[in-house]
């Protein structure tokens, strides 16, 4: 844990149907006290305020403040905040805390003991159901009963990395923090030889953007929370459309799906299309998602092949294998 350093981790009452830029307005709300800043899809922010704190000669509940008291003037929204030494920590609080009020963790092994050792262990971040049960059979119910065990017997009874993890995460430190941040979103862009009319053309290109961003994440070892699709027609004009994903993923069949509803949703089915972008928004490790959306039985296939395709290219570049419709779609145009 870094002495000196504020972070603070904002939830926004969004209400259902906002302007999906809402968002995007907000972050640069954000941005205006500090360059530090992460959008967390579907309603929340996290920035680092350290910085802020000197340049506003304010403390992280002054400054905390007056962010809340901005984005209730401009945009009339509410917001729970939690600031604390880490972003575990600030998460935690502001999970606990109602909208429009605040809850600060002072940087000290006193303030953060009292806080997190009553909480239930369930609360910590990264503890699901099944974890949660396997340490309450144990009689380890609170998160100070985990911070009193030592760190080899949660290693047996989770496995080494998740006991170590447990281990650190109880005791307030935040092991998931890392020195340069992933990108907070990845895009890709298919632009038609022509204007282009049909819309089965629109969809293989829809397809190829979702294989590019799938392989991408998965490369990178990242998920995304959200597909952004903007349409470009003949005239120049734009418009885009965004969809938080029901839960994040990096399968292509999943982002293509996602894909198409948004396309659909657009309605250029007879309009001239000049480019389709796909953007994947609100992006995290994968290894630290609590939660990744699942196949079904009936695409179990597609994962393998997927899976087996992300193999041959690491080996022989990206253009050896890609999915039949792709295939299909090039030799129409004559191979281009």
């Amino acid at each position: 844990m870094r002495e000196g350093r504020h972070i603070l981790h904002l939830r926004f009452a969004l209400v259902p149907g906002h302007d999906p830029d809402l968002l995007q307005q907000l972050r640069r709300l954000l941005e205006d006290f500090t360059p530090r800043v992460q959008m967390l899809e579907p309603d929340s922010a996290v920035a680092d305020l350290t910085g802020a704190i000197r340049f506003w000669r304010r403390d992280a509940r002054g400054v905390t403040e007056l962010i809340q008291l901005r984005a209730a003037a401009l945009y009339g929204l509410h917001s729970s905040a939690g600031a604390g030494p880490n972003r575990l920590l600030a998460a935690m609080a502001a999970a606990l805390t109602p909208p429009g009020q605040r809850t600060g963790i002072v940087n000290s092994p006193e303030a953060i003991d009292a806080f997190l050792r009553p909480r239930p262990v369930r609360e910590l971040p990264g503890i699901g159901t099944q974890t949660a049960a396997t340490l309450a059979e144990y009689g380890l119910h609170t998160v100070g009963d985990v911070a009193d065990i030592p760190q080899l017997t949660l290693q047996r009874l989770l496995g080494a990395r998740a006991g170590r993890a447990l281990h650190e995460r109880a005791h307030g430190r935040d092991t998931s923090v890392v020195p340069t941040p992933a990108p907070a979103r990845i895009s890709a862009e298919h632009r038609f030889a022509r204007d282009e009319l049909d819309p089965a053309e629109h969809r293989r290109a829809l397809l190829a953007l979702a294989d590019d961003l799938g392989a991408r994440l998965r490369t990178s070892g990242q998920i995304t929370q959200g597909l952004t699709c903007t349409i470009r027609y003949a005239d120049q004009s734009a418009t885009p459309r965004s969809r938080t994903l029901p839960e994040a993923t990096f399968h292509t069949v999943l982002l293509a799906r996602a894909a198409y509803a948004v396309y659909e949703s657009l309605g250029p089915q007879r309009a001239r299309v000049r480019s389709i972008a796909l953007r994947a928004d609100a992006l995290q490790p994968a290894a630290e998602a609590t939660r990744q959306l699942t196949l079904d039985s009936g695409d179990d296939r597609p994962l393998a092949i997927e899976a087996v395709a992300d193999r041959a290219r690491a080996r022989f570049g990206h253009s050896v294998l890609y999915p039949a419709a792709l295939a299909i779609g090039a030799r129409r145009s004559g191979g281009q």
